[in-house]
């Protein structure tokens, strides 16, 4: 092989393959002397690799802050959720729960507004909560398989909030085993990043379950043809 046809990458496939190169040729490895990452001086192999070394150790802490701080906040987020959950069970007046809902929810995760529908729940009086639920809304919920986050986009659910929000998620309360929803539930913010595209619904899936599950209590009591 020429010199003009030798290149790095000949070069570092060389080292790769033959380890005991700086360990036959010392002197080289102590002589050696490389441009600076961040000066205009050189410096020797060795101070090379450490400050390597400890641009990766601060990268590795960097990303240990990361987890650190996302497990502590959904440590947070999970507490807030046990919190709700608990207010729910305590409610004994099952027709309160649509409102303890919205006000719970608010209350816990800082949101401007609020809204929920429901329907097909017999026990449900005529409130705010069954209004303005027309089939078009009902086809959304239905077609709505996972939680909505994103930006408002005309979407019909959200003038149920009163002012068009920043973002907003929308989730389809589908009690467990269920394909038919019961309701609809629409988180408003004033920030255009509280909901995203790409954020994760696994919270979202969570307020779900829970709210369903509790509000299924406004199903009524089952009548002796539902068991037929």
């Amino acid at each position: 092989m020429s010199a003009d046809s030798l290149s790095s990458e000949h070069i570092a496939q060389f080292l790769q393959e033959n380890p005991s190169f700086f360990q036959d040729h010392a002197e080289v490895f102590a002589n050696l002397r490389v441009p600076h990452p961040n000066e205009t001086r050189a410096i020797s192999l060795g101070e090379r690799q450490i400050l390597t070394l400890r641009a990766r150790a601060k990268d590795l802490e960097w990303k240990l802050s990361g987890l650190v701080h996302n497990a502590s906040g959904n440590e947070r987020i999970t507490n807030t959720l046990m919190d709700w959950c608990c207010r729910m069970l305590a409610e004994d007046d099952a027709t309160q729960l649509p409102g303890h809902v919205v006000r719970s929810l608010g209350d816990l995760f800082d949101l401007s507004t609020i809204a929920l529908r429901l329907w097909d729940l017999s026990g449900l009086q005529d409130t705010e909560f069954n209004q303005d639920v027309t089939d078009s809304i009902r086809s959304y919920a239905r077609e709505l398989t996972t939680p909505y986050c994103g930006p408002y986009t005309d979407q019909e659910a959200a003038t149920w909030l009163g002012m068009p929000p920043a973002s907003l998620a929308m989730i389809a309360l589908r009690p467990h085993g269920s394909g038919e929803p019961i309701g609809l539930l629409v988180l408003g913010s004033d920030d255009v990043e509280r909901f995203t595209p790409d954020m994760g619904t696994a919270f979202l899936d969570t307020i779900n379950r829970l709210a369903s599950a509790s509000l299924l209590r406004l199903q009524g009591p089952a009548k002796p043809d539902d068991y037929a």
